[in-house]
């Protein structure tokens, strides 16, 4: 590989191509990663992670409110958006310098250019001709916004982290976990929200009995839901703009959020240049080895349309580097991945729903624990919690764990941890309660 500038190019600096520059310096490798916008990628600057201090702040809300119950006198307590927006944008400032710190540390080359494919070894990367021995696909994936007559006028995820003002009212596109989690945010925030999704459902895929119960929870929160609404066109008007639907119902709102999906950022690489195949979705095809069909290139994170979450971009982005320049071999296991929702209340979900099991394994038997957190008896809160659990009934073992409550991701972590270890029903009940929590009733169900 001597022959190039570089060992490992790596196109796009997120949570998978910052992991693998990494790693495959520690390996050794000469490498230098190109990232036309900031270091740190989707999760880091315009995702997850300002996304979830979003959900924190709006969450004082309720806390507040509760606390009165609780002997807490808060008198001429008001909210501030741009206090709450500027903190998270210098959180997210920290963050991209720490990045950026980590890759110079490990000596590896920072481009803040595009790099385009001239041809398989050799890429422009900001107008220098660049080339490398092995190059490393990890550009992510932006929201989708649909072909409609005036559509730029709504805005997406990237965006809604730079309002300059809080709307009053805002419609949301979409059922998916970006819908439903800025839906529960700007609700906290005093916005009224509508939903509107031009299904039948709000996360599709999820365990029915979880979905079910957040829509019922954000309906007597007072989020308005619109189903089976497909949206024609949007106009500007004095105040926002007017959604208007293909039934000729229009709704007016001071913004609209597009939240109907994500598509991997394929364009404008140069891929066809490289020889680099597209899947029938449009991301890079890769084998289980993040591999595409030409040898030296790879790709790794929501570039493939995969599983679309930061821990699997950083560990495919791990396993390749330790895969191809630490000699050793490493595959991801995609099985039991757990997953989030950071709505209000949140969803935690791993392994097998109710009807994949009985679809895939046969007969199953389904534990359920519907409660009142404690903390929400005393506030005077009706919102319960729901966890189940699902029992491959051949083998006793758990195959799935799906809850909705407060801090259900934080319980289903390590609940994740005993489904991938293969743990029975009977060793679950076996556990001793941990009491007074939540936590206890996955090992009080009978």
């Amino acid at each position: 590989m001597t022959d190039y500038d570089f060992d490992l190019f790596v196109i796009g600096a997120g949570s998978g191509g910052v992991r693998a520059s990494r790693i495959a310096a520690g390996h050794g490798a000469r490498v230098a990663v190109a990232e036309e916008f900031r270091v740190g990628g989707t999760c880091v600057i315009r995702g997850c992670v300002p996304k979830k201090l979003l959900v924190y702040g709006a969450h004082f809300a309720e806390d507040l409110v509760d606390a009165r119950r609780f002997g807490w006198r808060l008198e001429g307590k008001s909210f501030d958006w741009p206090t709450l927006r500027d903190n998270v944008l210098a959180e997210v400032d920290r963050l991209n310098g720490i990045y950026e710190n980590t890759l110079d540390s490990h000596k590896v080359t920072i481009f803040h250019d595009r790099a385009v494919f001239i041809d398989p070894h050799t890429l422009d990367v900001g107008g220098k001709r660049i080339t490398a021995g092995r190059i490393l696909i990890a550009t992510g994936a932006r929201p989708t916004v649909p072909a409609l007559p005036g559509a730029d006028l709504g805005i997406t995820s990237n965006e809604v982290f730079h309002l300059e003002t809080l709307p009053k009212k805002v419609v949301i596109a979409g059922g998916g976990y970006i819908a439903n989690e800025f839906a529960g945010i700007f609700h906290e925030l005093g916005v009224s929200v509508t939903l509107v999704n031009r299904g039948d459902q709000i996360l599709r895929g999820w365990d029915t009995a979880l979905r079910d119960r957040l829509l019922t929870i954000s309906m007597t929160k007072g989020i308005n839901f619109k189903f089976n609404h497909s949206l024609k066109s949007i106009e500007k008007i004095e105040t926002g703009v007017r959604v208007n639907f293909d039934d000729d119902e229009a709704i007016e709102a001071d913004l609209l959020l597009w939240a109907v999906g994500r598509r991997p950022n394929v364009e404008g690489l140069g891929l066809d240049v490289a020889g680099v195949e597209l899947d029938e979705r449009g991301a890079i095809r890769v084998d289980a080895d993040s591999g595409t069909n030409v040898p030296h290139i790879h790709a790794v994170g929501d570039v493939t349309d995969r599983i679309q979450l930061t821990p699997i971009a950083i560990r495919e982005g791990h396993a390749y580097a330790d895969t191809v320049f630490g000699n050793k071999p490493t595959r991801v296991d995609y099985d039991c991945v757990p997953s989030a929702v950071f709505s209000n209340p949140p969803l935690g979900s791993v392994g097998l729903s109710e009807g994949q099991a009985r679809n895939t394994l046969g007969p199953v038997r389904v534990y359920t624990s519907d409660f009142r957190p404690m903390r929400n008896v005393l506030a005077g809160r009706n919102e319960r919690a729901l966890y189940k659990l699902v029992v491959d009934e051949a083998t006793g073992k758990v195959v799935g764990a799906h809850m909705i409550g407060p801090d259900a991701p934080e319980v289903l972590q390590a609940v994740a941890i005993a489904i991938k270890a293969g743990l029975t029903k009977a060793q679950f009940d076996e556990t001793v309660a941990l009491h007074p929590t939540m936590a206890e009733e996955l090992v009080l169900m009978r």
